[in-house]
């Protein structure tokens, strides 16, 4: 018995990390900054104030690419302010319905 309940923390504290996700404030990053802390841990969650209403603050997640992305997802380019720019391009994931013709790639 007691080596089952072991067996069952360990899985569990295995699985633990892997829903764990940083958070940042991207306004307290530069765009290089932003995009280093991305590829470098695949996904995480940015913080920032709206445009239209700067009292509110915005999150998203942001990926390195489609690697980071559920099944059914890829990567596709969006914007984040930061510090230095009003308009980093990042990632975000969208679902592939959302795909139009020329949104594909077809390699040669």
């Amino acid at each position: 018995m007691k080596k089952i309940a072991l067996l069952g923390l360990l899985v569990i504290s295995m699985a633990t990390p892997a829903l764990a996700i940083s958070r940042y404030n991207s306004m307290s990053m530069t765009c290089a900054e932003a995009k280093a802390v991305i590829n470098r841990e695949r996904a995480v969650i940015m913080r920032y104030p709206a445009r239209r209403t700067p009292n509110m603050t915005l999150y998203d997640r942001y990926v390195a690419d489609s690697g980071a992305c559920d099944i059914g997802y890829y990567a596709y380019q969006d914007y984040l302010p930061t510090k230095d720019r009003a308009s980093c391009p990042v990632y975000i994931c969208r679902p592939t319905t959302d795909l139009d013709d020329d949104d594909l790639i077809f390699r040669r």
